[in-house]
């Protein structure tokens, strides 16, 4: 495997990887989807025993990365997740010189590995879930149980707006400590609901100020519809309190790196 900025010097087109599934679910869900690089070229199949990777013409010359390149490479990758398909997402940006590369170099050599990985990710699918709090009444939580911060405030409204600066860096720290505290709890209450409803649970780290957690869940098929229903009732109970947004199904992009370690570790 090589990154897209390291085609063969010559040649003029390769051969991008979305990533692998097995032979048998190389279906026709991906015919017609934007390519990577070209979005009129073809999404197909170089198969090689019993599994297959999914791949499209690139020309070599065109540096890969913009917003359309990486709409296409998870368009593709989800819409065989959305079709059930037991998909093994490779990282954006793996181009090969040609189809006999594909199959020689990548599907041939990897092949034990790959189909462990797809042994381990069969039939499931990973859901994400992105949870924020609704600014104004998580405060209004923490001003209800921390006394303290509820005095400070008080002072800090009563006095010009040039003053009481140590009071505000005080009253900042225990507002951020107290959220701190809820985030924390509020991450467990998430496991506690969800991850008994899947297979692997791998936790992100939330970038927005008001982020409570980014959670990917491996879920697998039969256990989708109760999965579902456990993050519906959890958005319903915190409804007004904390927004929850689900992302899925999609390519287990979270699963990947640990289930292509056999792959990795051999090359």
């Amino acid at each position: 495997m090589t990154g897209a900025n390291s085609q063969t010097p010559g040649t003029e087109s390769g051969r991008y990887i979305y990533g692998v599934v097995r032979g048998a679910e190389a279906v026709t869900v991906v015919e017609g989807l934007p390519a990577v690089g070209r979005a009129e070229a073809q999404v197909t199949y170089v198969r090689h025993r019993g599994i297959a990777a999914v791949v499209s013409e690139v020309a070599a010359d065109r540096p890969l990365g913009t917003a359309d390149d990486l709409r296409a490479h998870a368009q593709v990758l989800d819409s065989l997740a959305a079709a059930d398909a037991t998909v093994l997402p490779f990282r954006f940006g793996t181009v090969l010189p040609d189809e006999k590369a594909v199959a020689d170099e990548l599907l041939a050599c990897g092949y034990d590995a790959f189909m462990a990985a797809l042994d381990r990710l069969e039939g499931s699918a990973q859901f994400t879930l992105r949870a924020r709090y609704v600014h104004d009444e998580v405060l209004r939580e923490v001003l209800a149980e921390q006394p303290e911060a509820q005095r400070l405030r008080d002072e800090l409204n009563s006095m010009p707006e040039d003053a009481g600066y140590y009071r505000r860096i005080q009253l900042g720290q225990l507002m951020a400590e107290a959220i701190a505290d809820k985030r924390d709890s509020d991450s467990v209450e998430i496991d506690r609901c969800l991850a008994p409803f899947a297979v692997a649970v791998t936790p992100g780290e939330p970038a927005a100020a008001e982020a409570v957690a980014d959670v990917s869940f491996l879920v697998e098929r039969e256990r989708r519809p109760a999965f579902e229903q456990a993050a519906e009732d959890l958005a319903r109970r915190w409804y007004g309190r904390i927004r929850l947004r689900l992302l899925g199904p999609v390519a287990p992009y979270a699963f990947a790196t640990e289930a292509m370690a056999g792959f990795e570790e051999r090359r």
